[in-house]
């Protein structure tokens, strides 16, 4: 595991906040943590290794050891791919919080692939599988599991977090679905959370030759997923992780001038908070 480039004060400032209504900290990847005004504390796809180089090549600091997180009610994973279930990155606070690890089977199965209950002092019991339609309570927020089109994944999902200060959606890696008009009349959307990005060359799993990749939203696709959904705000994540994928978000408010949703852009970098 690598060493966090700040070391502890991400985390520190986390757990000292006390937000009016929710405290939303992006971690760089599609990593969040959500804080509720009564303290409860939502981990989503906290990511911090380095990548495959020279496949995928991190762009971002580190920004905390795992290892210091001590507060923790529940880690929640999107989906299987390594930037959103990663051991070396979840299981220690999962070991330090005794939170469980909420996530779809087939990320659950990378775990045990993983072996983490062996390498680290885990419970089975800590481990939650979840699919669409289920509803979890998760301290002051209520949690429903959602759809997600992700054609990469072999089992996407997303996640709405009901509060009584407002409602969030964060949608994995998740690109324009045809479900999201339904999602966006059931739900009424604070702030959403789409990941964003180029398209770049990006050496082949198997061959290293450079392929044409698209893992994530262009900036067309992510304003039809929001208007879609009918966000408030809409927090693009993603676009500052990998080499060759990066882009600029602040180009977003071009494209999503000329739709009623989102009414708002939410630019943030690593590290950043932003409140409902």
């Amino acid at each position: 595991m690598v060493q966090s480039d700040w070391g502890d004060w991400l985390v520190r400032d986390i757990e000292d906040a006390s937000p009016d209504s929710v405290g939303i900290w992006y971690l760089g990847c599609n990593g969040f943590v959500l804080k509720g005004r009564e303290g409860t504390t939502v981990y989503i796809d906290p990511y911090l290794g380095l990548g495959t180089p020279p496949r995928t090549i991190r762009m971002i600091p580190v920004p905390f050891d795992p290892e210091d997180v001590t507060e923790a009610d529940a880690v929640l994973a999107t989906h299987e791919h390594s930037d959103h279930v990663h051991g070396e990155s979840q299981a220690p606070i999962l070991e330090s919080t005794d939170a469980p690890f909420y996530a779809p089977d087939d990320s659950l199965a990378v775990a045990r692939e993983e072996n983490w209950t062996d390498e680290w002092e885990l419970d089975d019991d800590q481990f939650v599988d979840v699919s669409e339609g289920e509803t979890i309570e998760i301290g002051e927020f209520t949690v429903h599991v959602e759809t997600a089109h992700d054609p990469d994944s072999t089992q996407p999902v997303s996640y709405v977090f009901e509060h009584e200060t407002g409602t969030i959606f964060h949608g994995g890696d998740t690109k324009p679905s045809d479900e999201f008009d339904r999602l966006g009349e059931e739900y009424d959307i604070d702030l959403g959370i789409l990941a964003f990005g180029t398209v770049g060359m990006i050496p082949d799993k198997e061959t290293g030759e450079p392929k044409r990749t698209r893992w994530y939203n262009d900036e067309n696709q992510i304003i039809e997923a929001a208007e879609s959904l009918e966000f408030e705000r809409l927090l693009p994540s993603h676009w500052d992780m990998w080499k060759r994928l990066t882009t600029d978000p602040t180009v977003l408010h071009h494209h999503a001038k000329s739709f009623d949703h989102p009414q708002e852009l939410a630019i943030v970098e690593i590290g950043d908070r932003i409140d409902l």
